[in-house]
């Protein structure tokens, strides 16, 4: 049976112990240094905006609206960690402390940045980006969490980042504003690249290694044909039962997907077997990431994203 084009909620952090706030979450066991930011990572004078965004993707998006107005601290920002396996740390809470305006994904995503805030006494502006974005769980499912590959999300996003910077500093709302206007206008030729893949390929199948991309493809009009069991063992970290790698791999050989979508961050033995198996049948393999590459703002990251998975469909 394909899956659904929900995803599977990882289970949440453990509770923070003392100041040393050791928070295990997701598939894997890595972390991040926890202090990494494309921008700076503490404000500079009192009329700078101090935000913390949980991953660099809405740390970029805060960038590209606030400019020089603010100060970002991105929590996650490392390519090569897989964002469900983090251990925060007190330079985390310290940053939040200080925080104006945060920014989390919400939906069991990230769930150690509310513990954190619940810890302390500071009270900045909280943006939930699923709350954002309005979705919710499909009767019987689980809610995909993964709203930033929803470009309309994306755009919502932008005005209540904007709105939240404004109200930090009212004097330069308008030069908010503006921005926010220029991010959603860079957003526009991305849902037109999804409508010409939707003409083209609307209903085709493809496979996924997990449900990180499935917002993308939705929009692109493709179908999941992947086992269910599959991608749900896959985000939650667990093992893939003989029958299901047998099932999933079977895609390949017989030809029934066009493209397998790849997660890169969460790579193990069983999702690379699916990989060779792709590559040996000749299928192209598009890979994504969770967080933005080195080197990336969120629109070029998102336009090679959506550009790999249409030249993938053409051969």
């Amino acid at each position: 049976m394909p899956a659904s084009l929900s995803s599977y909620r990882r289970l949440a952090p453990p509770l923070m112990t003392g100041a040393c706030l050791i928070l295990l979450a997701g598939c894997g066991s890595s972390s991040d240094s926890g202090g990494g930011s494309a921008a700076s990572q503490s404000p500079a004078a009192d009329s700078v905006i101090p935000v913390v965004a949980s991953t660099n993707v809405y740390g970029d998006m805060a960038e590209r609206i606030g400019g020089g107005k603010v100060a970002v601290t991105s929590i996650i920002s490392d390519p090569d960690q897989d964002p469900h396996s983090y251990e925060a740390s007190t330079q985390n809470q310290l940053a939040l402390s200080k925080a104006k305006v945060v920014i989390e994904n919400g939906g069991g995503y990230d769930d150690f940045i509310d513990r954190m805030l619940g810890s302390g006494g500071s009270s900045p502006q909280v943006i939930n980006a699923v709350d954002v974005s309005g979705k919710t769980a499909p009767a019987g499912g689980e809610l995909n969490e993964h709203v930033w590959y929803d470009f309309p999300t994306a755009a919502k996003l932008a005005d209540r980042i904007a709105a939240a910077l404004a109200k930090a500093d009212p004097d330069d709302a308008a030069t908010f504003t503006d921005k926010a206007k220029a991010f959603k206008a860079k957003l526009t030729p991305l849902e037109r690249k999804e409508a010409r893949i939707k003409a083209g390929h609307g209903g085709e199948a493809v496979a996924i290694t997990e449900p990180v991309p499935l917002y993308m493809l939705q929009a692109s009009g493709l179908r999941n044909a992947t086992p269910e069991a599959f991608s749900e063992a896959i985000e939650e970290g667990d093992d893939v039962s003989a029958r299901t790698l047998r099932d999933t791999l079977a895609l390949f050989s017989t030809r029934k997907v066009k493209a397998l979508v790849y997660n890169g961050q969460t790579s193990g033995p069983q999702t690379e077997k699916a990989e060779q198996a792709a590559k040996a049948a000749g299928i192209p393999v598009v890979p994504v990431t969770e967080t933005l590459p080195k080197g990336k703002d969120y629109v070029g990251w998102m336009t090679a994203n959506v550009d790999a998975l249409a030249s993938a469909l053409a051969k």
